[in-house]
């Protein structure tokens, strides 16, 4: 009964998708797969719309499902509280890519880019849309891409 109970506290646990937080292996991995990525600049401890973001798009099963097979995902935290500081080598590569894409301090900030880094849509602070309308905003910008 406890390994059962352990096993499906894990699967809770571990489901959904996995963001990475290099953009240089990101981009590979779309070139490799054909896929776009989406960058998001996030205060994972400070900001509240970031927070809400997560929570209500990022984390659903609409945008999970629609992400898992279509983008390579990426993360730029800047947490604020000492205790959630990033390792010296991650805070340099979420700064560069914050002189990149972000050089005015936006957060949220979400970009779909394509696989060599071009930007093709921008979500700039709050998102205040379904899980199904940004997926649908995603589409029509990778669609419109590919013509």
């Amino acid at each position: 009964m406890r390994f059962l109970l352990i096993t499906l506290l894990s699967s809770f646990l571990f489901t959904g998708l996995q963001w990475g937080n290099d953009l240089e292996k990101a981009k590979q991995t779309a070139r490799d797969q054909h896929h776009y990525i989406l960058l998001n600049f996030s205060g994972s401890d400070w900001c509240a719309p970031c927070i809400r973001l997560h929570r209500n798009i990022f984390e659903s099963d609409i945008f999970e499902k629609y992400a898992k097979d279509q983008l390579v995902l990426v993360n730029a935290d800047f947490p604020r509280l000492k205790k959630n500081q990033l390792p010296k080598e991650q805070q340099q590569k979420n700064d560069a890519m914050a002189d990149k894409y972000n050089n005015g301090g936006a957060f949220p900030l979400t970009l779909l880019l394509d696989a060599n880094g071009n930007v093709i849509k921008k979500w700039d602070g709050d998102v205040i849309v379904s899980p199904q309308d940004f997926v649908n905003q995603i589409k029509t910008a990778t669609d419109a891409g590919k013509q």
